[in-house]
């Protein structure tokens, strides 16, 4: 059984960097042409992708946050990591974690995704 799980703070004060890990059990994040992602759905919005690092380490972001968003993985720990620079109460979302057997395209709700965490609230206010 493949599970995945967030943590991190549920609250990050504005300008500052939000930090989110994902912990996968039940398979391998270096299992060949799986893909993991980071995506996000704030209050009232629609779902939106953030980013994903591919089984051979190669990384993918959304156009409207690549410059503020970094995924890496750490592959002895099976953990891949969300790091959101420079945030802003328009972050404040539900972020959840999702493995996927291709590239995640825009249009995907969470049901596309095979595998994904529950999600967890991050609020962005001082």
């Amino acid at each position: 059984q493949v599970q995945l799980q967030e943590s991190g703070p549920g609250l990050v004060k504005p300008s500052q960097t939000l930090s989110l890990t994902c912990t996968i059990s039940g398979d391998s994040i270096t299992t060949p042409y799986y893909y993991f992602s980071w995506i996000r759905q704030p209050p009232g919005k629609r779902l939106e992708r953030v980013g994903y690092i591919g089984w051979s380490g190669r990384t993918y972001y959304s156009p409207a946050l690549k410059s503020r968003a970094t995924v890496s993985r750490d592959t002895s720990k099976n953990q891949f990591t969300l790091q959101l620079r420079s945030v802003t109460p328009e972050d404040s979302a539900i972020y959840y974690c999702a493995r996927s057997r291709e590239a995640p395209a825009t249009s995907w709700e969470l049901n596309d995704y095979d595998y994904r965490g529950q999600g967890t609230q991050v609020t962005v206010s001082s």
